[in-house]
């Protein structure tokens, strides 16, 4: 599967998607920091790859409807720690063995993770 990595996560979660098989590159990697929320839906949109932030703004589904989207994942961790966060890509990881955020906005948290199907 295919990833945009967010310039607000850790750049180990780029790895850490790479070491469990899936093509991740982040917006920094390309250029993109800086660049508006808009611009870079845009970018994940053409290139087809799933959206990973920290971002709480991604999970408005009037402005991002995830049917338009291969996916966004909107990391929520309790604490905003290199480890927290990494932890919670961890646990997305698992669930990408078993589900595919293809069309769907799925927020992560330390409880649970939400998904809003298309």
């Amino acid at each position: 599967m295919k990833f945009k990595t967010h310039e607000n996560l850790p750049v180990e979660i780029v790895a850490l998607l790479c070491d469990h098989g899936h093509d991740a590159i982040s917006v920094v990697d390309q250029q993109l920091a800086g660049a508006t929320d808009n611009i870079i839906a845009k970018v994940c949109q053409s290139e087809q790859r799933v959206f990973m932030t920290l971002d709480l703004d991604f999970a408005d589904i009037r402005d991002y409807p995830p049917e338009e989207y291969s996916g966004i994942i909107v990391i929520r961790p309790k604490l905003q720690t290199i480890s927290a966060i990494i932890r919670l890509a961890e646990q997305v990881v698992r669930l990408l063995e078993s589900s595919s955020p293809v069309g769907q906005l799925w927020v992560v948290d330390n409880f649970h993770v939400r998904i809003r199907p298309a």
